[in-house]
This record gives C-alpha cells, structure tokens and sequence, in this order.
C-alpha cells in the first residue's frame, strides 16, 4: 500500500477527464442540433411552399455567400479551365431586369463574359417533385466587368420561373449535369440580397469612410439625423469568420450616403481599412419583446476602396476643370459632347457607366487613344445618380479644382455679345478655352464654390432622324423659358453630406454660389431629340428621386415631357413639338469654329469607310 504522502500528490495531479458540468454542455449541443435538424425537416414536410411563379431567395445573413466546400464546388465545375477555376462568387443582388454576381478572381485578366455562362437551379422554397420536369438551366452571360480593386462583376439575366436567383458561373459549353442530380452546389448558403435594401458601396476618405446604402428612404435634398445609423465593419477574412466586428457613430446622413469615423485601430493607418466589409446599422423604435436601442444591420455587398488618382498628364498639380456624368447606352453621343467641350477647356472626363451595352466601353478606349483624358468608372447601381455624383466628388477632388456635373445631351455655349456687351464683359470673350478660363478667374476667390448656368430646352427641330453633323448644328428650335440650371463646383467647398439634387450640391458653410447672366453663358439642353433617341427614356432613368416614365406619377413635372404619357408610343406631329422659338447661335458657333475648312467636316464625324 502507498503511504498516505503518495496518494494525496497522486490525486493533486490527476483530474477526472470529464466534469459533469462538461458532459451537461455536450448533451445540451448534441439535443439542440437534433432538435433543430427535426424543424428543418418538419418544414419541409408539412409546410412546402408551392409556385408557379418566381420568387427570389432573400436572406440575410452573416455568412459567406459560398462556403469554401461550396468554392471547392465551383472549382470542381471549371476543372480544365484555368480562368473559371480561380473564381469565386462572393455576393448576388437581384435587380428588377437582371441579377448581379461579385465576383473575386485570383486572375485579373478578366475582359469578357465570352467563356462563361448563368446557370439557375432549382428554387430552393419549392419541394421537388421529380415529375414537374424543374431542371437546372442556363443562360448567356449579360456582361462581364472590372468593378473595384477586389472584385469582377458579372450580370445574368433574371431567373426563369421555379429556379432560384442564386445563379452560379459555368464554363461555356458545359453540361448542366455537371452540376449533380441533386444541384449540390445550390444546397450551400446562396444568399441573395434585394435591390431595394442594402448596402452597395463604400468610399475611405481620410479617416472617414462614406458608405452609399439602399433602403433607408432618407427624404430628398434634407439632411437627417445621424444619430440613429451607425457604421459596422467586418473581419478581414469576412467570408471565413463572418460578422462584423467594430462600429462607430454615423457623422452624417443625407439620402443615400451615411459617413462615419474609422475605427479607432483604423485611424493611424486609414489604408489597413481597404478591402474590408462595412454595412449600416439602423436604431429601430423598441417594441414589447425588444431590446433597448436594438439596432438592425442592413445587407451588405460594399467594400472599403480609395480610388488612387491617375497620373497627370503632362503638368503638374490639379486639373483646372473636370467633368462627371453617368450615362446608360450614350456611346453615340460621347464623341461630339467631350470634343466640343475639350476645345472649350474641359481637361479630365469622368464617365460612369450604369449598365450600359452600346459599345461605349469601346468609344471611351477610341477617346483615350485620340489623347482625350477620358476614364469610365462602372457603376452598376440603377436609379443612383445623386449617390454616383457624390461618389465621383470624392474621386475628383484629388484631381481637379473645378468639376462640372452634366449629361450628355447638354452643352455649354457662350453667346455672341453684342457691342453694348462687349464694353461690359469681364469674363472673356466666347473661344478656344474660354470655359476653363471662366472658372479660373474664381480659382482664386475664397468664396464662390458654385458656378451656376440656366439651360435652354431644345425640341425635335422638325427632323425625323438624329441629325449627320451632331446635335450643336442639326437642332436650333427650342423652349423661350430656360429651365433650372447645372452647376460647376469646387469639390473641396462641399458641405461634408455630400448632398446633391438636380446637379447642384450643398456647400460648406462660408462658401456661396454664382448665377452667371444668360448673356455670359446657356447651357444648351438637347431634351426632346427626334422619336428614336427619345424613346430610349422609357426604360428607365439614372436619377434616383426622378420617375421613371412608364410609372403614372408627377405627369405634369418638368422632368418629363408635357403631354406625354406613360407608353413609350410617339404622339401625333413629335418633331414639331416644343419649338418656340429659332435659336441658331451655338450651330453657327459650331461650324465657325470646329469645322473643318476645306471639307466642312466637324472632329466628331466619322469618315466614310
């Protein structure tokens, strides 16, 4: 027998394998997961939901959207070829005409949707039923781009009906039944975001981050109280460990855009935060059940990114004037809209592209071989224009002094002064760079951040066809009554919300805004253009706070045409509407100055092949 000294050291160092209290935690996890796996099968037993129209998987979570056996999934579908194999889908956000997939890529030489395809599963809330002859099916991919520093975008059709909106990528060519009998990789979390409420983009600035979210429904041209939104960022291995693990206090809330501070571990090294998930929580108003100052975190797809700032051409410092617009399907228009106002001083062009498939990309590459600096940033987020445009404020102010916010259709023009005038202006007479010479003589005031100039509507001109030589010279009817006004501002004056309504932002206080005389400058509106070209309106518009014009809201606003409806069917005697008066002057500026003198050719014509 040991003596007692032995037995007492024995039992201070061997402890019991397994407390009570340990193997009370196990059989609590083991009956929780048992019992939860039982309501999974439950529902489906007794509770399937049926169909026979599409419905969209909307689910919020915390998860990755692909698990990394799902990853391995995708992998295994694009074995033998290098390029599918190396993505991975990361998000999908169902539009009403189409669903968007980020895409991250180890590659980054992705150009074209020329080896891929769209494949749909079936949907997930309908139990399956062998006999409804519900099979996997696939579709062409709409588009394929570059979207941000970590991510491709690719665009696929909506989802036929009784197949889930989350759509996979295939190799084009490829069998449907490579995905399994059973569509194993659908049975993964395939989380599909809705439109109408997420987050979608976010902007460092400084050691601030501004984050452009959906569905708060913030009131137009107001801002609004911070103090119920917050900012919550993710992990850096988000789609691994999921969650987010900091917030901080909103600064600011104005329609679509929400500022918040860094994290403090953030604010010494603001760059560590690019790449990093960040989304917007909401205080919602405490019921019964709830918690005190509950907050709901809204969806989100948007990444911190910083957009480094092209090399300067040939100077040194900023650009004295810029450009931003957003276009959908304007290829055609481009070329005359940035040739005339390069020769009018405009030195940088900030093209964002919402879903165009015209070929502009190309016109845009023809543009920048031609030395006009031109870049075209892809902005997939229908109905945004406000938000792009704070977006593209951000962006520019790195680079220009003055940025002017204008669509394509519309055209600074300087009138011919008269001799009365002549003797009164101090401004410079109309000419090559005569614009960026305007906005110059402000550079250096410490006041005016806004330069605000009327327009002028003009009609069909009597033509059935878009005019050979260019809007400026084929329409010269127009509307007596100018209506409201575009503006060029110094994005470094803007009020710290970025708010903007109509082209024209709120500015910081202290700084005021200039209306220039009509008899100085006229922006020139080609509005109400032959049927053909006007028509394309009706499938949707840029401006978020704007009806579109199949919706029978706001008929009588100046944002769209008097007495048009709500079909996209042309009235009776169009290319006579909206002329009241004959207005030639920036035609003839036109082909005094731009036109060549020999063929009378203007820069924008293409030459006959």
């Amino acid at each position: 027998m040991d003596p007692p000294e032995q037995r007492r050291k024995r039992k201070r160092f061997v402890r019991p394998p397994y407390s009570p209290k340990h193997l009370l935690s196990v059989r609590s996890l083991t009956s929780s997961f048992f019992f939860l796996t039982f309501l999974y099968f439950l529902s489906f037993r007794f509770f399937p939901i049926n169909s026979s129209t599409f419905h969209p998987i909307l689910v919020v979570s915390s998860l990755s959207l692909l698990s990394s056996s799902s990853s391995r999934s995708v992998q295994n579908h694009f074995n033998g070829d290098d390029l599918l194999s190396s993505l991975r889908i990361e998000d999908r956000v169902l539009f009403p005409d189409h669903v968007l997939l980020l895409v991250s890529s180890t590659k980054r030489n992705i150009k074209n949707s020329e080896g891929m395809e769209c494949v749909y599963g079936r949907n997930l809330f309908k139990r399956y039923d062998s006999s409804d002859g519900v099979a996997a099916v696939k579709h062409s991919v709409l588009s394929v781009d570059e979207y941000d520093g970590f991510r491709f975008i690719a665009r696929c059709p909506v989802p036929p009906a009784n197949h889930s909106a989350a759509v996979n990528l295939q190799r084009r060519g490829g069998s449907v039944a490579e995905l399994g009998g059973d569509y194993g990789l659908l049975k993964s979390n395939q989380t599909v975001y809705s439109w109408e409420n997420v987050a979608y983009a976010a902007v460092l600035d400084g050691k601030t981050v501004v984050v452009f979210v959906k569905g708060l429904n913030l009131r137009q041209e107001r801002k609004s109280d911070p103090t119920q939104y917050s900012c919550h960022f993710g992990l850096r291995n988000w789609e691994r460990d999921g969650g987010f693990a900091l917030a901080t206090r909103a600064i600011t809330a104005a329609q679509e855009v929400v500022r918040c501070s860094l994290p403090r571990s953030m604010r010494k090294n603001p760059i560590k935060a690019e790449g990093i998930r960040v989304t917007i929580g909401v205080t919602v108003t405490p019921h019964v059940h709830a918690r005190a100052h509950e907050q709901v975190l809204v969806p989100s797809v948007a990444k911190i990114w910083k957009h480094k700032p092209e090399k300067q051409r040939n100077r040194k410092g900023k650009y004295e004037l810029c450009v931003c617009t957003m276009v959908w399907n304007q290829a055609s228009s481009l070329r005359e809209w940035i040739m005339y106002h390069a020769w009018l001083g405009v030195e940088r062009w900030f093209i964002y592209d919402n879903n165009s498939d015209d070929g502009i990309k190309d016109v845009i590459e023809e543009l920048e071989l031609e030395d006009y600096n031109v870049t075209r940033h892809l902005w997939p987020w229908i109905k945004t224009q406000e938000a792009g445009f704070s977006h593209c404020a951000l962006r520019a102010r790195d680079e220009c002094n003055w940025v002017s916010f204008m669509d394509v259709d519309e055209f600074f023009y300087f009138p011919f002064p008269t001799p009365r005038l002549q003797r009164k202006r101090k401004l410079g007479f109309p000419g090559q760079n005569s614009l960026r010479n305007l906005v110059a003589n402000f550079s250096s005031s410490t006041r005016v951040a806004e330069i605000r100039t009327g327009c002028h509507s003009f009609a069909p001109s009597g033509l059935n066809s878009p005019p050979s030589q260019g809007v400026t010279v084929g329409y010269t009817c127009r509307l007596q009554s100018p209506e409201r006004h575009k503006s060029i501002v110094r994005p470094d004056a803007l009020d710290i919300t970025l708010l903007n309504v109509v082209h024209h932002f709120h500015l910081s206080k202290g700084f005021k805004y200039l209306n220039l005389p009509h008899s100085i400058a006229v922006i020139n509106h080609y509005k109400y253009q032959v049927w053909e070209v006007f028509r394309a309106k009706f499938f949707r518009r840029v401006a978020t706070y704007v009806v579109d014009w199949q919706e029978s809201q706001n008929e009588g606003s100046r944002d769209r045409a008097p007495g048009l409806g709500t079909e996209a069917i042309e009235p009776p005697n169009w290319r006579l509407q909206f002329c009241e008066i004959w207005d030639t002057g920036l035609r003839d500026f036109v082909l005094a100055n731009l036109a060549d003198p020999e063929s009378g050719s203007l820069p924008w014509e293409r030459s006959p092949l």
